[in-house]
């Protein structure tokens, strides 16, 4: 089977970016399908930490879910059975150093999860979260050796794992026949020791 495919670019911290993408979903029949994949880290010490380093990474990784998703409802652009799922982190679950806002962001992305399954439920609309271990990524390959070799071996496969097996949890939590999975935060990690 053969798909097409369009592109908006969109800045998801712009306070518009909700009604610009709405704009665009009215004209495709509306989303069946919503990922949250946005995020940033600006990693420092909580003591280091300007305050516009904090509000940015809260902002990206986790109100402008909010913001969207919110207005995307409210102008009836998501489709009644739709699936919606946000990109969390081991991180929101256990912490890391030097990554308190980061951290925040991804376990207020949790209980996001959580309370909209819970409001979204009756329109049929599912709300799940994936939370990723240590991927191997351009991003992890420019980390020291040795941080990265200890990060490969915190899991119970000692191993980094792929952006593959992240879409494919993704897929899954898309799939119309995911209906019976809704509140719930994924964990693909390699059974990771970090946050059990």
């Amino acid at each position: 089977a053969s798909l097409s495919a369009s592109m908006l670019l969109l800045d998801v911290t712009d306070e518009n970016a909700g009604d610009i993408l709405a704009d665009k979903l009215k004209e495709l029949g509306g989303a069946d399908v919503l990922v949250h994949n946005a995020g940033i880290t600006r990693d420092k010490t909580l003591a280091r930490m300007r305050p516009d380093q904090w509000a940015l990474t809260l902002h990206v990784n986790l109100q402008a879910i909010d913001d969207i998703t919110s207005t995307l409802l409210k102008r009836k652009v998501v489709n009644r059975d739709a699936r919606i799922v946000c990109l969390s982190s081991i991180g929101g679950i256990a912490g890391n150093m030097g990554q308190t806002n980061y951290a925040a962001s991804k376990a207020g992305v949790i209980g996001w999860v959580e309370h909209r399954a819970d409001t979204l439920a009756p329109l049929g609309i599912t709300v799940n979260a994936v939370a990723p271990g240590f991927i191997e990524t351009r991003m992890t390959a420019a980390m020291p050796v040795a941080i990265r070799e200890v990060a490969r071996r915190m899991n119970n496969l000692s191993q980094g794992g792929r952006p593959d097996d992240i879409a494919q949890a993704i897929t899954f939590l898309a799939n119309p026949r995911s209906f019976g999975v809704t509140g719930a935060t994924l964990r693909v990690c390699g059974g990771s020791l970090v946050g059990r």
